[in-house]
């Protein structure tokens, strides 16, 4: 008769822990298959537990697979793969490293939390929550009222005429990226990329298995030759601002690359990142604005404007690749919570957004004009790139030594650093020495403190 110390079941119950005791003996071999488990009555009279607690560890193994049961005959025990021995104990998994605190960070970006509106986020939060209306499921293109506040943006403030019906919401730059190459196809499909640019395009796409042709860029941006000689059928590009070299494409090239798509029969990707902040001049008119023919899809995200942590992002899409989006990947599931798109709904209707980035616009201007000033008297700063745009600028070093030794010894005092030629998939030499200076997250007020950090990397010898 099958014996078992109950006193040793710790917080368990009765039940639980003879189910699995038995289950044990039948995974180890110590009960064979196709062997007869004692009666319920015996084992419980054995055991002096009740027949109660017997039947349900019984009917825990019959419903996991492990016993049979056969009407009028009892219990018998199911053919099952043996446990294997345990194997050597191997190397413990490290932990992930936390994220490292900086003195100072120049590369990430990061803007000011508390410049977030918070206090109006969280009544519209609270409006939302009290509703109800974030219970309710969302399409895969987004919430209608989100899309149609969207466009209204595009209209009112970007000269776009688009229709609610064209934009897919999704959640940040890099999963639209990879729904892109989905809808474009990894078969039919090479990807032009602006070079330098942004690492995490040719990441995502690369990732997805498609075939990505860098293109050099001239003082316009995507240079025309080598787009035409790539083969390319696709073109990703920020012709409003580049990062992170900072180019503007004048008017004359975008109709060039418009002409391009057209004798192609290719696509342009217009990533429009951070062109909401211009501070010189009047606002750079959309690609997607001057384009008769839908060849261009817009991107563009909340995360410069609101909030880095809101990964939430939309494009514009083109009437002929709206229907084969809506027809081969409209089984997605929305990847931005109801609750979300319902509160940046109003955010944007309710002109909570226009004002916030009125603010914005305001405190960056300042912020750059005061960043600027004191980074041109730097004693190993050579040339000063702004091209009156975006929340970044290229600062020439007055340097001989190489960006890595440059980056390491910044590391070691606490400075992060972010080099053009680390933007760059075709090594140049004439990208060595320049620093992309991200000054969102810099405070006006320590700005000395920052030149004298940068000192002590840069006037080693």
């Amino acid at each position: 008769m099958l014996t078992y110390d109950l006193e040793a079941r710790g917080g368990l119950s009765l039940y639980e822990y003879l189910y699995r005791r038995l289950r044990d003996d039948i995974l180890s071999g110590a009960l064979a298959a196709g062997e007869r488990l004692p009666s319920k009555r015996a084992l419980a009279e054995h055991l002096r537990v009740s027949v109660i607690t017997v039947e349900g560890a019984y009917q825990q193994l019959v419903a996991e697979g492990y016993a049979d049961a056969r009407p009028r005959l009892g219990f018998y025990v199911a053919r099952v793969d043996r446990r294997l021995p345990a194997a050597e104990p191997g190397e413990p998994v490290p932990a992930e490293a936390p994220p490292r605190s900086w003195r100072l960070d120049l590369k990430s970006g990061q803007a000011d939390p508390s410049f977030f509106p918070s206090a109006l986020w969280a009544r519209l939060t609270r409006q939302v929550l009290s509703e109800g209306s974030h219970l309710a499921p969302v399409p895969h293109q987004g919430l209608p009222a989100l899309r149609e506040a969207i466009a209204r943006d595009l209209r009112d403030f970007k000269g776009m005429a688009v229709s609610p019906e064209q934009i897919v919401v999704g959640a940040g730059a890099e999963y639209l990226y990879l729904l892109l190459a989905q809808l474009l196809g990894r078969e039919e499909t090479v990807f032009a990329l602006e070079d330098p640019g942004y690492p995490k395009i040719r990441q995502v796409y690369g990732k997805w298995g498609a075939v990505c042709r860098p293109i050099p860029l001239d003082g316009q941006g995507m240079a025309l030759e080598p787009l035409y000689a790539s083969g390319a059928t696709a073109a990703h590009l920020s012709p409003a601002h580049h990062y992170p070299t900072g180019i503007v494409t004048p008017i004359a090239r975008r109709q060039a690359l418009l002409r391009w798509a057209e004798e192609t029969d290719g696509v342009i990707i217009e990533d429009d990142y951070d062109s909401e902040f211009r501070f010189a001049g009047r606002p750079i008119p959309t690609l997607q604005s001057i384009d008769a023919r839908g060849r261009v899809i817009y991107m563009n995200t909340f995360s410069q404007t609101i909030s880095p942590s809101m990964r939430v992002g939309f494009m514009v899409l083109p009437p002929r690749l709206l229907e084969r989006c809506r027809r081969e990947l409209g089984f997605y599931a929305s990847t931005v919570p109801a609750l979300e798109q319902q509160v940046l709904a109003r955010f944007l209707s309710s002109g909570g957004y226009e004002q916030h980035l009125s603010r914005a616009r305001k405190k960056y201007r300042l912020l750059r004009e005061a960043v600027l000033e004191r980074f041109r008297l730097l004693p190993f700063a050579a040339s000063l790139t702004d091209r009156g745009a975006g929340l970044h600028f290229l600062l020439r070093l007055d340097t001989e030594e190489g960006d890595e030794a440059l980056r390491r010894r910044a590391e070691g005092l606490g400075v992060r650093l972010g080099f053009l030629s680390e933007y760059a998939a075709v090594p140049d030499p004439a990208y060595a020495h320049t620093l992309v200076v991200n000054y969102a997250g810099l405070d006006a007020e320590r700005l000395n403190e920052a030149a004298s950090l940068l000192s002590e990397v840069f006037l080693t010898r």
